[in-house]
């Protein structure tokens, strides 16, 4: 009872010797999707809090530890810094290894990270914090690659930008529990040990959670269902190990004009987001001092309505598979908000920004499951491990360069001047993604199997 078939009548015919057989032979769906979905989701969730801890209360990390803004947005920028070099080490894992391996290890670094930030409860202990800090990094490289792999690997074709859509979902929600949850439970109070307690109850309940789930990953989580769900993942499967070169899929990859647009395009407006999301309380308490707690809730806004907005793009890329058309609206939408945002900030209404940042949110981390399913799309039947990093590496390189560069502009010409710099770059992003040409590759060969 643990499996319900895709297509009502679709024809079995049995693999011939020696032939690829029939792709849509043997197709159905696992019930155990949904947990395994839901169990990704949750850990990328945890490890998404832990990059976004603090620096949604900069200012009360920099007295505790004694030291500059900087060296916090530093701790943010990390997850970024460790991502690079890293990633195709892990993709190549992904594509040897498979699923479990992976889960396993992004799960179990991120609980080790998690516990090591413990031990780091004086001000004097901030290498600890840094340590802990690098190793939950460590665990985002073996997270961020894996939503449209899980989504092509478990999902039929009728759910699997929906399902890309939830395992990105998480990981927004782990950064909106990063902007909400600190600011409550840390108070911005002068007595270093009252702070520390109250740093040390956040540690601990991350720790916990972060434990609990490496357990139900190694109980629940498989590497893929008994059959495949999807033609083109039939497909796949199908295709003989020997066939399959990680390098030659990398060089396929950057071979390809249209993957290479996106690849860039994504980057700027991934790497947007996370330098807004880096230096926003340092933004929000520049225009209205002593409102931590709302700078963390304007965070908030930014990222549940994102979510809103990635939920709506999935279902919405099932129903029409308008990925061209869809994510240049997004983007266009994403510079319109970023522009209200911008002469917005400094009105002296917060209000109005948490409106603002609602609508900039709603499209700017919408677009994050549309990337990935477009990357899909444009590159298969490449493994969609290596297109995912591919994407996450620019967006990591460009996260550095604006974070690095606003914050210095911030600190030089206000925060006016820094929104403009991002403005810009989502300009040119909306420029070149109009140049992207919509060469559906999975679709169609969903298609050619149907029609066969």
């Amino acid at each position: 009872g643990m499996v319900l078939q895709e297509s009502v009548g679709a024809p079995r015919v049995s693999t011939a010797a020696g032939g690829g057989g029939d792709a849509a032979a043997g197709i159905q769906l696992s019930r155990l999707r949904w947990a395994v979905l839901l169990l990704f989701s949750s850990y990328s969730l945890c490890n998404a809090f832990q990059w976004i801890q603090y620096g949604s209360i900069n200012n009360v990390f920099v007295r505790f530890y004694g030291v500059s803004a900087f060296a916090i947005d530093c701790l943010s920028m990390s997850y970024m810094l460790i991502y690079i070099p890293l990633l195709f080490p892990v993709a190549w894992l992904l594509d040897k290894r498979g699923l479990r391996l992976i889960a396993l290890a992004g799960s179990a670094l991120n609980a080790v990270g998690a516990w090591v930030k413990l031990g780091s409860l004086k001000p004097h202990l901030f290498p600890v914090t840094v340590l802990g800090q690098v190793i939950c990094g460590l665990a985002q490289v073996f997270i961020l690659g894996m939503p449209s792999r899980i989504a092509s690997v478990w999902f039929g074709s009728q759910e699997v930008s929906t399902a890309c859509s939830i395992a990105v979902f998480g990981n927004q929600l782990g950064i909106a529990a990063g902007f909400l949850v600190p600011p409550v439970l840390i108070p911005n109070v002068e007595d270093v040990e009252k702070l520390a307690y109250h740093i040390s109850i956040m540690f601990f309940m991350t720790a916990g959670v972060a434990s609990a789930l490496f357990i139900l990953i190694i109980i629940v989580f498989k590497e893929k269902p008994p059959n495949p769900p999807s033609r083109a993942q039939a497909l796949i499967q199908s295709r003989p190990t020997e066939e399959y070169s990680y390098v030659q899929s990398i060089l396929h990859l950057l071979r390809n004009a249209n993957f290479l647009l996106l690849m860039v395009t994504y980057g700027l407006n991934v790497g947007c987001f996370y330098a807004l999301s880096t230096l926003l309380n340092r933004m929000v308490i520049h225009h209205y001092p002593g409102e931590e707690v709302n700078a963390g809730r304007i965070g908030l806004t930014i990222v549940l309505s994102g979510m809103v907005g990635a939920l709506i793009s999935g279902i919405w890329l099932d129903k029409t598979k308008t990925y061209k058309q869809t994510t240049l609206v997004v983007y266009i939408m994403s510079l319109v908000g970023m522009i209200v945002y911008t002469f917005t900030l400094s009105l002296g209404h917060l209000w109005v920004v948490f409106v603002t940042a609602g609508l900039l949110g709603f499209f700017m981390t919408g677009y994050l499951p549309l990337g990935f399913e477009f990357a899909v799309e444009l590159t298969y039947p490449e493994s969609e491990g290596t297109s995912s990093g591919l994407l996450n590496v620019s967006a990591q390189i460009f996260g550095i360069v604006f974070t690095i560069s606003q914050g210095q502009i911030m600190d030089s010409f206000g925060t006016m001047a820094g929104n403009l710099l991002l403005c810009s770059v989502l300009f040119l992003g909306t420029v070149m993604t109009a140049f992207i040409k919509a060469d559906l590759r999975r679709q169609q060969a969903n298609l050619e199997n149907e029609q066969t």
